[in-house]
């Protein structure tokens, strides 16, 4: 067939020029310092240039079957103008992603408009045929009307990118493809934003995987003898390049994704060809090789003709792999959309890894190392993963090692990069580089990566713990060594040792949760407990080092850490989903781990509590063990020996510790023993009855020689004040896991806390207050089984009431006249916990127990408000110590939120919160996740009240302004300026739905206009000046862009209500606020100047439409006044 000139490109010559390549989305000479004088050479810049260096594969001279057997070559080709995106518009796109406002989606219309059912795009869309046996149709029409069959080819890559353009016989007889480019890009429809490869939904997805599988599929079906018809293929790479160099982002996006899966498929031919062409020419040296007599001429030549047909295919198959990756790829990676850079990384690292003998080199590894930098994760993560299959191979290590030099240093720093997955990938992939190339890795770069098995991103740390294990914890020949009394040490030994230094060194000895999670899912040692426990109970031998108190106290809290997760199968607290469902294998895991470690722990813990019994620390962290048991082995493994030895060394702590974090982790572990159901319940519930009443003996014992020596006038000594502070926080500590009602000591601590001459040491009396607010806690809950059980009397209820009101009375003489800050907190927030279990709930879930709901009056209010003021709003201390100030600033946080949950829960009006809401902006890095989330619950239950409540916190922020700064230029008063950014802060969290608001922000703007013109009748020197609340205005105009239009004129309705004949008669600088409030309501409107006079809103006006006129006429009793009085 008569080939049409210039209608082909050829392989042989060049790719076309781009006289305008897209800019990348990052500048490519920031790129870590590779870039004026690059790893290999040359220039990163217009690579398709002169200056580019070609990758050493065959040269762009494509030798074809009629050139090798010298027939005349074919007119020469033209070659087609590029369609590269311009800067000129919107860089590197032709069309907008959106859709104009009100235009309907078409995507669908475009594509099916003029759509034949029996098109390769509709047959590939929709029909449930598998793609062979498309593929395997579309040859068979191919053989019988190529020219047809190809533009049916032709025409699937066009539909495919959304474009319902038509490509007929006489345009594929008569145009070149860069003027059927340009005919299809006249007819694609500009306006609509979305094309098959970016739409959602379970079509398109299938769709797009479909477009793939049919490219790979086509080129594995035609691979003998099609493709190397210099016809198909020719066209094919001369369209897809074209349209990969369109200025429409659908043409291209959709063109490079063919272009690159060809590529891949011409890449899987070139090997198949490869391994053909090895067992041919090893076919051809051993007929050869053979004898005169036993030589076939016949055979050897065919194996001749063979191998040199293989060779041929392979160079041509070369040839097309070279043209499209200058034509398509070079220009593509540095696309200024990322998706379609994502592709050419994508798909240069499948290239990489399948055919390394052409591509793995460095003249294509540059690419990746360069988009290493892209400012898109999306990019930088195709990047990393298509170095991952490189790294893994060992066979392929050697050419990786130039790269590795020079991009070492960037892959390390994307450990740390801020999308989450990337930073996981290039942990993995510098796992692989420890493996390979060790010795490039310095210590430093190691550290890095230490560092993150502490990060709060779960899966970043577990990477990281992977290669902590692939560095530090490798097992080899080194011996474990044996125990003094012979016991041969467990393997895990010497690592569990390196975990404990390593744990020591990283010096952040708060974390060691975060520490087990990074590790406990890779590494088997983390679970081997008999280990561990060797290692704390048995005494070294000759040649070996001993822990030290450091070491023990590190390894005893990994070990707990490891036991805690074990049990639960959860991850600590900040790291992974707040509400993560464990799977069921997850579960059986988490079970079964459960059973080993209490098998385990319930022979080794009583030996380690009787170690360890005088050391507070690591006996805080050993007690918690058995909370994680499965306490039914205590029977089912006849361990009731154990269980007794632990009873009693619990008995034994609790008489000689005095440590709260100890006394607070014993009762806790008392009280999961004492589970009601299981077996050995009746066991420990005895156990426990003994330490209370051993309890109870020492506080009375204490506490009536403390009366008794105040009766005598005498003078406590150190050991009895440390007596009476001993037994009262054990008390403490006991009752607020266990019952202690039943032993009647509400009398004698309620004396100490009624007395206000009380002689109790402040941190007894600390105790004795919370002892009595766990009291009321219990009786609640006795007075609810009771109703349960149907025997509740009055007569309860009422004793309940009493010593409520007591102590509410009580704590709150202490907050007032104590002088004793650590007693006023407690009081505080005994006080505000009480106000929520007693509040309205009750109601609902105990209405027999309604007369004990407890409602806070006006003084309790004040009270609350006032200690929040004093305490919680103070300036940042300058502490010696971080973990002081940490401490301090965590004890004030929870001060507040106390206080917030009475506004959050309804209990205070939200108007209580005036005074926190104030402190927005100044506080904001201390409290604003606190304050933001009482406004949004505060919105929640009422936005009026809520608007208002706003309100009155710029007034009392206003107020106090006035006072600093004299009355006299209050405007340019630094304060005036925070105040305008706490307006500020305030209009944000209305958000953008003005409709929803509107009764709010009307609302406001009423209330802020009073307060605005109030005391205006006070003024006696001048009746004609200013309100001296006027500047309050200046703060109002923050929120008048969220009024709606309508809204604007009610609201300038009002105001000029409020503003007396003769008000602004002067323009000066004192009625600069109006002025300015009034502008900002007229934003839009036709402009007006104020009026004096009052102006009659009627309700004759509500009927018109674009008007709330109605409630104009809102009097003064309609408005919060009662914020204001």
């Amino acid at each position: 067939m008569h080939r049409r000139g210039g209608k082909r490109i050829r392989m042989d010559d060049p790719p076309p020029e781009y006289e305008n390549p897209m800019t990348p989305q990052l500048e490519q000479d920031n790129y870590g310092g590779y870039v004026q004088q690059n790893i290999y050479g040359d220039q990163y810049g217009d690579q398709s240039g002169g200056d580019f260096e070609s990758p050493p594969t065959p040269g762009m001279r494509r030798v074809t079957r009629s050139k090798a057997r010298g027939l005349n070559n074919p007119p020469p080709p033209v070659v087609p103008p590029s369609y590269s995106p311009t800067s000129t518009g919107t860089p590197g796109r032709g069309r907008g992603r959106g859709r104009p406002p009100g235009r309907k989606n078409t995507v669908g219309e475009i594509i099916h408009s003029r759509d034949d059912d029996d098109s390769l795009y509709h047959t590939i869309k929709n029909s449930k045929n598998s793609l062979t046996h498309i593929v395997d149709d579309w040859i068979e029409s191919y053989k019988i009307n190529r020219e047809a069959a190809l533009i049916s080819l032709m025409q699937f890559f066009i539909n495919a990118s959304g474009c319902k353009g038509r490509i007929t016989q006489q345009m594929q007889a008569s145009m070149e493809h860069a003027a059927i480019i340009r005919k299809m890009t006249e007819e694609f429809d500009e306006e609509s934003g979305e094309y098959p490869l970016i739409m959602a939904g379970q079509t398109w997805k299938k769709f797009r995987y479909n477009f793939c599988e049919f490219v790979q599929t086509l080129v594995k079906q035609c691979q003998y003898t099609i493709i190397y018809d210099q016809f198909l293929m020719d066209n094919v790479i001369s369209l897809l390049t074209g349209l990969s160099d369109s200025q429409v982002r659908a043409f291209r996006h959709t063109a490079t994704l063919g272009a690159m899966k060809l590529m891949t498929a011409l890449v899987d031919v070139a090997l198949t060809v490869s391994v053909n062409l090895d067992n041919t020419q090893r076919q051809y040296e051993a007929e050869r090789q053979k004898t005169r007599e036993k030589r076939a001429s016949d055979r050897l030549e065919a194996l001749l003709a063979k191998r040199q047909e293989l060779e041929e295919n392979m160079d041509e198959i070369k040839n097309m792999l070279t043209y499209m990756f200058k034509s398509v790829f070079v220009h593509r990676y540095r696309d200024t959309l990322p998706e379609i850079r994502a592709i050419a990384m994508t798909e240069i690292g499948v290239w990489m890894h399948k055919f390394h003998a052409n591509f793995l080199d460095d003249s294509y590894l540059k690419y990746i190392g360069w988009t290493l930098h892209d400012k898109v994760g999306e990019v930088r993560l195709r990047c990393l993963q298509a170095l991952q299959p490189l790294y893994a191979s060992e066979e392929l290590k050697g050419k990786l090692e130039l790269f590795t030099n020079k991009f070492k240093d960037r892959i390390v720093a994307m450990t740390l990069d801020k999308e989450y997955e990337v930073a996981v990938q290039a942990v993995r992939l510098v796992i692989s580089i420890l493996k390979h190339h060790h010795e490039i890795l310095t210590d430093k770069d190691c550290e890095h990566v230490y560092e993150l098995v502490y990060s709060s991103h779960r899966a970043v740390a577990q990477a990281a713990g992977e290669f902590l294990n692939e560095r530090l914890f490798q097992p080899g020949d080194l011996d474990a060594g044996k125990t003094k009394r012979g016991k041969r040490r467990l393997p895990n030994t010497p690592f569990i040792r390196d975990l404990v230094q390593f744990f020591i060194e990283s010096e952040l000895h708060e974390h060691a949760a975060y520490l087990v999670d990074s590790l406990i899912e890779s590494n088997n040692m983390m679970k081997d407990w008999e280990c561990m426990t060797d290692l704390l109970l048995e005494e070294p031998g000759h040649h070996e080092e001993p822990l030290d108190n450091r070491q023990e106290t590190s390894l005893i809290e990994i070990m707990v850490c490891c036991v805690k997760q074990a049990a639960t199968g959860e991850a600590p607290v900040g790291r992974g989903p707040t509400r993560k469902m464990n799977s069921v294998r997850e579960v059986k895991q988490a079970g079964e781990d459960k059973q080993k470690l209490t098998e385990h722990f319930i022979v080794t813990l009583p030996p380690l509590l009787d170690k360890y019994s005088a050391d507070p620390e690591k006996l805080a962290n050993l007690l918690s063990i058995p909370q994680y048991f499965d306490l039914d082995l205590y029977t089912s493994g006849r361990q009731e020996g154990s269980l007794q030895a632990l009873l009693a060394k619990l008995k034994y702590i609790v008489q000689v510790q005095h440590e709260p974090e100890v006394l607070e982790t014993l009762a806790k572990t008392l009280e999961i023993l004492c589970t009601d159901g299981h077996s050995i319940f009746t066991r420990c519930d005895v156990a426990r009855s003994t330490i209370i009443d051993m309890i109870v003996a020492s506080y009375k014992e204490a506490i009536d020689d403390w009366r008794n020596l105040m009766l005598g006038e005498e003078t406590p000594n150190a050991d009895e004040v440390f007596n009476v502070i001993s037994s009262l926080k054990k008390l403490s500590m006991f009752y607020a896991c266990h019952n202690l009602n039943s032993w009647g000591l509400w009398n004698t601590m309620f004396q100490d806390v009624q007395d206000s001459e009380t002689t109790l040491p402040p941190e007894a009396l600390k105790y004795c207050l919370s002892s009595c607010y766990y009291y009321l806690l219990w009786g609640l809950r006795d007075l609810e089984i009771t109703v349960e059980g149907g025997g509740l009397t009055h007569s309860s209820i009422q004793d309940l009431r009493e010593k409520l009101d007591d102590f509410i009375e009580a704590s709150q003489m202490l907050i007032k006249s104590s002088p004793h800050n650590i007693i006023k907190e407690e009081a505080y927030v005994g006080l505000c916990d009480l106000l929520i279990v007693y509040s309205e709930q009750l109601h609902s879930s105990s209405p027999s127990l309604a007369e004990l709901i407890c409602k806070p009056d006006k003084n309790l209010q004040a009270l609350l408000n006032e200690f929040v003021q004093m305490y919680v709003f103070v300036p940042e201390q300058d502490a010696e110590h971080d973990e002081l100030r940490i401490e301090g600033l965590h004890k004030r946080r929870n001060f507040l939120a106390a206080y917030c949950k009475l506004i959050v829960y309804n209990i205070m009006a939200t108007k209580a919160g005036a005074d926190v809401f104030k402190h927005y902006v100044k506080y904001y890095n201390e409290y604003g996740d606190i304050i933001k989330a009482t406004l949004s619950k505060a919105r929640e239950i009422n936005k009026v009240n809520c608007a208002l409540t706003m309100c009155l916190s710029l007034n009392m922020m206003f107020n106090e302004v006035q006072k600093l700064s004299g009355g006299r230029q209050i405007r340019q008063h630094e304060e005036f300026f925070a105040l305008k950014e706490l307006a500020k802060r305030f209009a944000l969290s209305f958000g953008l739905d003005a409709v929803k608001n509107r009764e709010a922000i009307t609302a406001l703007h009423r209330a802020g206009i009073i307060f605005a013109v109030t005391g205006s009748e006070n003024v006696s020197d001048d009746p004609t000046g200013p309100p001296p609340n006027l500047p309050f205005l200046d703060i109002l105009t923050e929120f008048t862009n969220k009024l709606l239009k309508q809204d604007k004129r009610v609201v300038m309705g009002f105001l000029d209500k409020r503003i007396t004949t003769g008000m602004p008669s002067s323009k000066g600088e004192d009625w600069q606020p109006l002025l300015l409030y009034r502008n900002s309501l007229l934003h839009g409107e036709t402009d007006q100047l104020p009026t004096t006079s009052k102006r009659a809103y009627g309700r004759k006006r509500h009927k018109s439409p674009d008007s709330d006129a109605e409630q104009d006429d809102l009097s003064d009793q309609d408005f919060p006044g009662n914020l204001y009085g």
